[in-house]
């Protein structure tokens, strides 16, 4: 079918809401067509891109919002009027593209040539038949070039005009993927599409311009739910463009990077990296802030809201995708997109660089305290609010908070690679708040088996944390968080950590790697008049055989509690002369542990496992002697 076939039109007015869509346009249908007829595929794949780019171009782009308004309601009310709706088309164009796209992935697996065909093949032209606005590429501007310079290079072909007739050669124009990555940059940063027309400069639509106040800026265009939307469908096509590596296998993942991806991390410039960043980092933290009394601020205080409002919050989905997009952008390593080495020997460390990974790179620049504040506050409120869903008085009145592992994950990476961000946590007074946090919603998921992935997060970001001698110092301050009743324990942080291990929770592993750097400085004098023997009695679980023997990992565990009371004993031991006194009470499990081996061990489980079914046997013994002294019994007094 040509490209030209009216067939065509009917993707970009058909549909109305992003429902229709997906409702309309069916998987299955697209794979039969894959099989069937790819080709048809590849012409719905160009003709939707070019009607994008020329949309974008099209000075009636975007259309007024009372026009897109007024598009809905022609669904219901005949119009005689056929206005044309340029924002629809776009809209429609973007769906049906993230509709059709991961088809395509999954069928295509790890094998892309259909992709590389469609997407990433690039055609060669003429130089003297371009444009010179066309000549100059628009993917190679390197992430130092300032604008002076791309200005500088748009004028060369006018400065040799007049030198004669040049010699012809071919050039590479960039690809429908490059095409489509630039376009969606652009809509990111529309007037009139994302962002307000009153900044919009002279007849110039794009203007790359920080979404939100916050790193960057401190200008705030202020909240508009149309635009909300529109950003929200624009970064979940970018997103399914980046999704392109889970149809990877495992095995695979660091060599063959996802063309995608890698382009928008190593080939975006500069100017648009930093923009993009800022705008969904500020989206982001201010997500915790009201930023006015309305109707849905207010509703959304009432218990029970979400069985009574349906519906998805255009802010709330904004806020969640623009967490995806920035999770998958600064956790992106692989093939040349990998951290550089740093240094050599002992001290060698991995670094991101503008070259491998801007948005990682760009990311570790972070320096300001201001911003460190801002991005402090925003996340740690967003935690506060996942508390206090479980720790209200009414169960189940209050929805959790969507995009929590997210946050945590953007957490994760600031941690890591912002150094200096790290520093300013630990040097805070919020240190204490964000562990409470933490440990808390870990707790509260650790019996969910669809949530120890994120569980095992959680071990790593404290694990990073605990890698620092200033985070020991905070261990001695008292959790100023409003912990639920369930999980509140007097005393000092440390008190709280140690304690968490008899509730089962999975991240015990890490906790105690907490002494492991001159931390635990002192046990507070509460915790061990009520718990003293808590730490024993840690002890005394990971030695028993039976334990130690049940998995490979289980040696650690025991192999870290010896290092905190080691840590304890060299580093405080006037500060703790209570633990020492339960250490001394242990003796006898020390000294067996000293002679362990695995034939004894082997042999103490058996022994232990012949008792407990000796033990079993003897009470249904007993159960017997029992029914029958009662039969007995029943006979006499009936005679």
């Amino acid at each position: 079918m040509s490209e030209n076939d009216r067939y065509w039109d009917q993707y970009f007015t058909l549909f109305d809401t992003p429902s229709d869509v997906f409702s309309l346009i069916s998987p299955h249908d697209i794979r039969r067509a894959m099989l069937d007829a790819p080709e048809n595929v590849a012409t719905l794949i160009r003709v939707l891109t070019s009607r994008l780019f020329n949309l974008v171009s099209d000075h009636t782009f975007p259309s007024a919002i009372g026009s897109s308004v007024a598009s809905y309601a022609t669904s219901f009310i005949k119009s005689t009027t056929t206005e044309r709706n340029t924002t629809k088309e776009v809209l429609n164009t973007i769906r049906v593209l993230q509709r059709v796209l991961p088809v395509i992935f999954e069928v295509e697996g790890e094998s892309n040539a259909f992709e590389l065909e469609v997407l990433w093949k690039k055609l060669e032209a003429d130089n003297e038949s371009q444009s010179p606005a066309e000549a100059v590429p628009q993917f190679v501007i390197e992430d130092d070039d300032d604008d002076g310079s791309e200005s500088g290079d748009a004028t060369r072909p006018t400065s040799s005009q007049g030198s004669g007739p040049q010699p012809k050669h071919k050039i590479l124009l960039p690809s429908l993927g490059e095409k489509l990555f630039s376009c969606i940059n652009d809509l990111l940063f529309c007037c009139g599409f994302t962002l307000p027309t009153k900044i919009q400069i002279d007849h110039y639509k794009i203007n790359y311009v920080i979404w939100e106040k916050g790193v960057g800026t401190t200008t705030d265009p202020g909240p508009n739910t149309q635009y909300d939307s529109n950003k929200t469908e624009v970064l979940r096509l970018l997103l399914v463009l980046l999704s392109r590596q889970m149809y990877v296998s495992p095995g695979l993942l660091f060599s063959t990077p996802s063309f995608y991806t890698l382009h928008v991390v190593r080939r975006t410039p500069r100017r648009d990296v930093l923009t993009l960043l800022c705008s969904l980092l500020n989206t982001t933290v201010n997500s915790s802030k009201t930023t006015g009394v309305t109707i849905a601020n207010m509703a959304g205080k009432v218990p029970y809201n979400h069985l009574v409002f349906k519906g998805e919050d255009p802010r709330t989905a904004l806020v969640g995708m623009c967490l995806q997009v920035l999770c998958v952008l600064l956790d992106f390593q692989s093939g040349p997109a990998r951290d550089a080495s740093v240094g050599v020997g002992e001290t060698a460390t991995s670094a991101p660089t503008s070259k491998t990974n801007a948005f990682r790179y760009f990311l570790a620049k972070l320096h300001r305290t201001q911003d460190f504040a801002f991005i402090l506050d925003g996340i740690t409120n967003i935690l506060e609010q996942q508390l206090a869903v479980a720790n209200h008085l009414l169960p189940g009145s209050r929805r959790s908070v969507p995009y929590v592992p997210e946050t945590i994950i953007l957490f994760w990476k600031m941690i890591e690679l912002n150094k200096k961000f790290r520093a300013y946590l630990l040097d805070s007074d919020k240190a204490t708040d964000v562990l409470a946090y933490l440990l808390c919603y870990g707790l509260d998921i650790k019996d969910k088996p669809q949530q120890h992935g994120l569980c095992r997060a959680l071990t790593y970001i404290i694990q990073t944390l605990s890698a620092e001698p200033a985070f020991g110092n905070k261990l001695s301050a008292p959790v100023k968080v409003s912990i639920p009743a369930k999980w509140a324990i007097p005393g000092t942080a440390a008190d709280f950590m140690i304690t968490l291990q008899r509730l089962g929770c999975s991240i015990r592993s890490t906790l105690l790697l907490l002494s492991r750097y001159r931390m635990l400085r002192r046990i507070s004098r509460t915790f061990l008049l009520s718990r003293r023997q808590r730490l024993i009695q840690m002890f005394n679980s990971f030695s028993n055989p039976r334990f130690l023997l049940s998995d490979e990992s289980h040696p650690r565990l025991l192999f870290f509690m010896l290092e905190v009371f080691n840590s304890v004993i060299f580093h405080n031991l006037s500060d703790n002369p209570n633990l020492l006194y339960g250490i001394l009470t242990a003796h006898k499990t020390f000294q067996e542990l000293g002679t362990f081996t695995l034939a004894q061990g082997l042999r103490e489980i058996k022994r232990v496992e012949l008792a407990r079914e000796e033990q079993a046997a003897q009470s249904e013994r007993n159960k017997k002697d029992l029914v029958i002294r009662r039969t007995i019994s029943r006979g006499e007094t009936c005679t």
